[in-house]
This record gives structure tokens, sequence and C-alpha cells, in this order.
């Protein structure tokens, strides 16, 4: 992956306070650092909020957009929202302080580091923003937006053909029947 200077940022040369930054993303950056997957035609916009503070900074990432998935239902592509907020703070340290190591939503970094490079965030918070479920959404009359023939072949393959007995359990049937009597049997004499 080579270095590329659109996602850094220079914090020393600004001024204390709030500075917005806007990102498009598209398939060439998450093919950088993913490869191949199961999702294409990326094309998110993330708005980071940078406000500068004396020792830390304060962002917020703001991501929204869209990618083509496949339905984990009917398997047809489709476009699915891509919607999340994150927050993240990064504090500065002197460089005496040593190595403190990151918390989840906490960032350490040393004074002497001139540029915050925010891309492996970018890409982190466009993934989490995926939903675990990727289903076509309903469409206007409520029914699902799948391909109608394949939800009339899943329906088909779900219902059993002729109730088929396993002859394994044919006895926990007798013994249900018997355990049922018996307890109607103590709560009468109860």
């Amino acid at each position: 992956m080579k270095h590329n200077r659109e996602y850094e940022i220079a914090w020393q040369g600004l001024k204390p306070g709030m500075h917005t930054f806007v990102y498009e993303i598209d398939d060439k950056f998450m093919q950088e650092r993913t490869g191949e997957t199961e999702f294409k035609d990326w094309k998110a916009k993330i708005t980071l909020n940078f406000d500068k503070k004396n020792s830390f900074f304060l962002l917020h990432f703001d991501v929204d957009g869209s990618v083509t998935a496949p339905c984990d239902r009917c398997g047809a592509d489709f476009k699915l929202p891509l919607w999340d907020e994150f927050n993240l703070v990064i504090k500065l340290m002197g460089d005496e302080a040593g190595e403190l190591e990151d918390e989840d939503d906490v960032v350490f970094i040393p004074r002497s580091e001139t540029v915050i490079d925010i891309s492996s965030w970018l890409y982190e918070f466009i993934m989490l923003s995926i939903p675990l479920q990727h289903v076509h959404p309903d469409n206007s009359e409520g029914k699902p937006g799948c391909d109608p023939k394949v939800l009339k072949l899943l329906d088909k393959l779900s219902e059993p053909e002729g109730k088929v007995k396993n002859d394994i359990w044919k006895g926990l049937d007798a013994l249900k029947a018997k355990k049922v009597k018996g307890e109607k049997g103590k709560k009468l004499k109860d």
C-alpha cells in the first residue's frame, strides 16, 4: 500500500477549535486495503469534525453512503446503505512519557508527531458501518424486496414433503404421554 498524503492532517498548523474535513471513499481506496471482497461500488462520504484542544483532539466521524452487496436471502446484488457515527480522542504525550497502550476510543501520539494519518480509521469506521445482515429492504407494499422467484423456491424447499418420522424418537412419545398422565394424577391427589 502506497503512502497517500490526502488522508493526513497536519495538526500543528491548525488553530485551536473546530475544523471540518470531508473524504470521498471509493472502490480504489477500499481495494487497496481489502483486496477482493463481496462488496463493490463503494460510495462513502465521511465528514470529520476535528476539534483541536491544547493537549488532545476530539474527532467525530460521520459516515454516509452506500455499497453494492449480495443479499443474504436471495443472493442478488443491491445497494446497501451505510450510516454511522464514531468518536475518537487523540491525546498528545511527551516524548519521554514512554509507550502507552491505546484504548478503544482513545489514541496516544507523541507531540513530536506533526501529522496524523487517519486512513486506517476511515477504513475501520466504514467497515463497522456495514450492517451484519445484508437483506433487501421491503418494497413500498411492505413485501420483501428480494427476487420473488427465489423467495418461492426458498418457501418450497423449507416445507417438508410428507412428514418423515425418525424411528429413533418413537419411544420418547410414549414416555411423554406416560409422564403427562402421571403429572395430572399427582395434581389431583394434592
